[in-house]
């Protein structure tokens, strides 16, 4: 974290097939060793796969996914006076969103299943859905948060 002035945000490429600026970031979260051909082939495969499961638009799909899973408000830990609480805050748009991106691509990859093109589709479904182990992940960073609502006064 630069001391002098503020870092500029840089743009993501949007992905090739849509032209949509959040899937190219969600093909970034998914990518691994600089691979993104391979990345762009799984996010496609798995929209492919629920294109034909769900007859109905991915794109639209993943995005309400993606609204399913973004957290509201997460906790930090803060330590005062020899003691560490965890602070309830809210969490920026952006932080929100790359949140449950990085939640929707790891749960994906735990997934029981054959290839990461079906279980990253099952999960977009069960996130669209509002059930899965990422739209839960979220019910519990709301829970927790919720819980330590006595510590928000530690808020700076």
């Amino acid at each position: 974290m630069p001391r002098r002035r503020e870092v500029q945000k840089r743009q993501t490429v949007p992905d090739s097939k849509h032209g949509d600026q959040m899937l190219g970031r969600f093909i970034n979260v998914i990518m691994r060793d600089g691979k993104k051909s391979t990345a762009e082939n799984i996010v496609y495969g798995a929209f492919d796969e629920i294109e034909s499961k769900m007859r109905s638009d991915p794109l639209a799909m993943f995005r309400r996914a993606l609204d399913n899973i973004r957290p509201r408000v997460e906790v930090k830990s803060r330590r005062v006076g020899g003691a560490t609480y965890q602070v309830p805050i809210e969490v920026s748009p952006n932080r929100a969103t790359s949140l449950a991106m990085r939640w929707l691509a790891g749960y994906s990859k735990a997934r029981p299943g054959k290839s990461m093109k079906e279980r990253l589709a099952n999960e977009i479904i069960d996130a669209a859905n509002e059930r899965g182990e990422s739209v839960k992940k979220r019910e519990d960073t709301h829970r927790m948060a919720e819980a330590n609502k006595a510590f928000a006064h530690y808020r700076w």
